[in-house]
């Protein structure tokens, strides 16, 4: 589903294993990065990288990112080119959820709105509950919007990051 036009993607990045040839988890990300330039999108923006504990089994801490992506790919398309760079660098879909992995891409937001069907949900579906996620998207992206609150990635990060009284 190309010839879209513009279409802007907020995508999170996450890594907690070294790569033979890109090296450490946050190196991992910045060369994800140049792999999705040099295979048809346009990188407007990249946050910070931050270190956050793994989610499941992992023991490994993961490097987080988000970054920007400027394409005429629909939803799909755009599925299909970011499993093929966590391929690139050598993600294997199979075992355990939430393992160790070179490079996980997600798809957290899209400039059309919401998408659904059985292999792609946006808005991500956990997107809203990870400080690791809300936090590099919301230095990039602040005024984007999600289209099922329609609060502001900057207000989400607020809101799960702001300091709650102790219970008595």
């Amino acid at each position: 589903m190309t010839g879209q036009g513009d279409q802007y993607y907020l995508l999170g990045l996450g890594s907690n294993m070294r790569h033979m040839r890109h090296g450490a988890p946050a190196d991992v990300l910045r060369a994800a990065c140049q792999w999705l330039g040099r295979h048809g999108l346009q990188v407007e923006a990249m946050s910070d990288i931050v270190r956050s504990a793994a989610i499941g089994p992992s023991a490994r801490d993961y490097a987080n990112a988000a970054c920007i992506v400027r394409s005429d790919l629909g939803p799909r398309d755009m599925l299909a080119l970011v499993n093929r760079a966590e391929r690139a660098f050598g993600r294997q879909r199979r075992g355990q959820r939430w393992r160790q992995r070179t490079l996980d891409i997600d798809i957290l937001l899209w400039s059309g709105g919401s998408h659904a069907d059985r292999h792609l949900l946006i808005p991500h579906r956990e997107w809203r509950k990870r400080h690791f996620v809300l936090g590099p998207a919301a230095q990039i992206a602040g005024d984007w919007r999600d289209p099922l609150t329609g609060l502001s990635t900057r207000h989400l990060h607020a809101r799960l990051t702001r300091p709650r009284p102790l219970p008595s």
